[in-house]
């Protein structure tokens, strides 16, 4: 099975970009509402419908939700090419329909999604929620876990485009988590089948994405969900989209997420469990902060008629501007810089810093800039 050819057969081509908002995925919804499969199964903070998605007739049960934070959309872009799968009426439709049955929460948290921002109306973090269940959403989700009994959960992320696989200066473009179910993160039967799953899905991955996948830390922490959920004794995998190169709306990253789905079925529908399935998942190279999305190297700086040269970096805040995601450069990082890498990477061997202010880089101000005064940097970009 080519996975990145089913990826292009399958991709739903109506939702793109980073502002995933209920408006954009619910006419999707009633479109795959062949057979009284979506439901509307309670309301947000603001009112809005939060859906579920059930389809299948299998004995193995599968659980999976998305945009539990309201900015973190890739997920569910994936979730809705792995949908089209499903409805193909293809042999692998039938497989896995016939295997699995799915129930899906394609966005656990509208109101996030339409505002873009990580937590729900009332600024709570549903992903610290598990336990107190302050939120109707996060009620929502467990009492989903509940009545549907799920045999594996599919808690679907996304995380910063800090993160880079260890030291190797690859970004983590998809990286995963059996999470821990106690504090000294031993490892029982069901987290035993998340991480048997994921050294899987590893294997298939390292052909299409290598040395771009991660392993999410594994601190245990009862208030997260996935968390909470491999406590209760169902194995439980995270998944989190990452950055690829020059993918800032992630729609590479979403291909990923999308064969990532398609693995762990074909795996758990075939039995193809991994041998030394512990160590395999182990030497997947841990997720670390080593990335900043512009680095500039060798700054010449004037201060106060001493000159210096430094290096400094930028990142981008994500500022819903009009219902549109803006990438907003600002500078973040001012130093050496020695154990850090940049998506874009600038070397300015010596030449001096200018700016429309005190032609010396500070915090959280916009990366627009001149070296030399004939290369203009704006958005921290060069400027052609």
């Amino acid at each position: 099975m080519n996975l990145e050819e089913l990826f292009d057969q399958f991709k739903e081509e109506s939702v793109r970009g980073r502002y995933v908002t209920l408006t954009s995925i619910e006419p999707l919804l009633q479109k795959l509402n062949t057979n009284n499969q979506l439901q509307i199964i309670g309301k947000s903070v603001l009112g809005k419908s939060i859906y579920s998605y059930e389809i299948g007739k299998g004995k193995t049960r599968i659980f999976l939700w998305s945009q539990m934070h309201g900015n973190e959309s890739t997920t569910t872009k994936a979730l809705f090419d792995f949908f089209n799968v499903l409805h193909s009426g293809s042999a692998l439709a039938h497989q896995l329909l016939d295997f699995f049955t799915f129930y899906t929460i394609p966005m656990l948290n509208p109101d996030g999604a339409t505002l873009y921002t990580r937590e729900n109306a009332n600024k709570v973090d549903l992903n610290r929620d598990s336990q107190a269940l302050t939120q109707p959403e996060s009620k929502l989700l467990r009492a989903a876990f509940d009545s549907f009994e799920p045999d594996y959960c599919f808690n679907l992320h996304d995380q910063r485009t800090i993160f880079g696989v260890d030291d190797t200066g690859k970004p983590a473009t998809v990286s995963f988590l059996a999470p821990s179910y106690n504090e000294n993160r031993d490892i029982n039967e069901s987290r035993l089948k998340a991480i048997n799953l994921i050294a899987g899905i590893n294997e298939d991955l390292q052909r299409y994405l290598p040395n771009q996948i991660g392993r999410f830390d594994d601190s245990f922490n009862i208030n997260c969900i996935g968390d909470t959920f491999q406590f209760l004794g169902v194995p439980t995998l995270l998944f989190e989209a990452g950055h690829f190169e020059n993918d800032y709306q992630r729609e590479e990253t979403r291909k990923y997420v999308f064969m990532s789905l398609i693995s762990s079925f074909r795996i758990l529908s075939e039995n193809v469990i991994v041998d030394n399935g512990i160590d395999k998942y182990l030497s997947i190279s841990q997720n670390k902060v080593v990335f900043y999305d512009f680095m500039y190297k060798n700054i010449k700086i004037n201060y106060d008629g001493i000159e210096i040269i430094t290096n400094f970096a930028a990142q981008y805040k994500e500022e819903l501007i009009e219902n549109q995601v803006c990438f907003n450069a600002y500078v973040s990082q001012i130093g050496d810089l020695e154990d850090y890498f940049g998506h874009f990477e600038y070397d300015a061997k010596g030449a001096l810093y200018k700016d429309d202010h005190n032609d010396i880089p500070k915090l959280n101000q916009k990366a627009d800039f001149y070296l030399d005064n004939n290369v203009k940097f704006v958005n921290g970009m060069i400027k052609i």
